[in-house]
């Protein structure tokens, strides 16, 4: 049931009513949060782990924080260990990479950080970037910023439950599902 205030969706199975979050003035969004979803995880896990058994890949990559339990789930269900690019530096992350993106729930730029102990799980290594939601593709941005930096494979996949915005624009990402963007009307 979509109303005024919420987005309903279908992802693997499992019917969700998704708050909608105003991020511009006359934009909003719906917010799919994951974190304590479990359901919804593996679910989704299991949907995503089958469309990838014919994709040959060595690790799956992902940002902090969303999507931590999908690629953990993702992870155990391919057998694939993850890397996850942390949000703020820790001194035993040593010579760690350091890419940046702006989001579009926080409107502030935001860093990843991919730690010096998983540089050798990226470089040449065929590589799955995982996420919750693609949306503007910035965070998508920094982590391939990342990859390349790392000397992953270039020729990397991606995987999410969702993207967002206009559909066009995510054609090779596999995905479970779409939320569109809900603009006021007096906006046209």
């Amino acid at each position: 049931m979509t109303d005024a205030s919420h987005y309903e969706i279908e992802l693997a199975g499992v019917k969700r009513l998704l708050p909608l979050f105003e991020v511009a003035p006359g934009l909003r969004i719906a917010v799919l949060n994951t974190l304590g979803d479990t359901e919804l995880v593996e679910a989704c896990a299991d949907e995503i782990a089958r469309r990838l058994k014919e994709i040959e890949f060595d690790v799956l990559f992902t940002a902090e924080s969303k999507s931590i339990p999908f690629a953990h789930a993702l992870s155990v269900r391919t057998g694939k260990p993850y890397v996850v690019c942390r949000k703020n530096y820790k001194s035993y992350m040593g010579k760690a990479l350091e890419s940046t993106s702006n989001s579009i729930t926080t409107q502030l730029e935001q860093h990843l950080i991919l730690d010096e102990k998983d540089i050798p799980l990226i470089k040449g290594k065929k590589v799955v970037i995982v996420d919750d939601v693609i949306s503007t593709g910035s965070t998508l941005h920094a982590l391939t910023t990342l990859l390349k930096m790392a000397g992953g494979d270039p020729d990397y996949k991606i995987a999410t439950i969702c993207t967002e915005g206009a559909e066009d624009d995510w054609p090779n990402v596999i995905c479970l599902g779409h939320l569109p963007l809900f603009k006021d009307e007096a906006l046209g």
